[in-house]
């Protein structure tokens, strides 16, 4: 069974996301990602995707207790609903900029 989160990254740096969306497996490794910049560009990835420098994560995502545990992330479980609203979005995003 899928789990999916959101983590706001505070930080300044344009360079990396301040919203990251995870679709984790049940050993909490990324099925699929959508990162959002502050800038508004949005970068996604999955089976056989990457887009805007996207990819997804090597090794399982830790629990929210330990990402939250750093005060730069604030973590938290969404509906499976809203990840693939976002989801969807995020690919229409990414084909009118050439992928997905």
């Amino acid at each position: 069974m899928s789990m999916y989160i959101l983590v706001r990254w505070l930080h300044n740096d344009s360079n990396d996301p301040i919203l990251l969306y995870s679709e984790l497996d049940s050993e909490r490794y990324e099925t699929r990602k959508v990162e959002v910049f502050r800038d508004g560009k949005v970068g996604i990835a999955g089976p056989g995707l990457e887009f805007n420098g996207s990819i997804l994560g090597t090794v399982p995502v830790p629990s929210l207790e330990e990402i939250a545990s750093d005060s730069q992330f604030i973590p938290q479980e969404i509906r499976g609903e809203e990840f693939e609203t976002i989801w969807r979005v995020a690919k229409q995003v990414a084909g009118r900029d050439g992928a997905a």
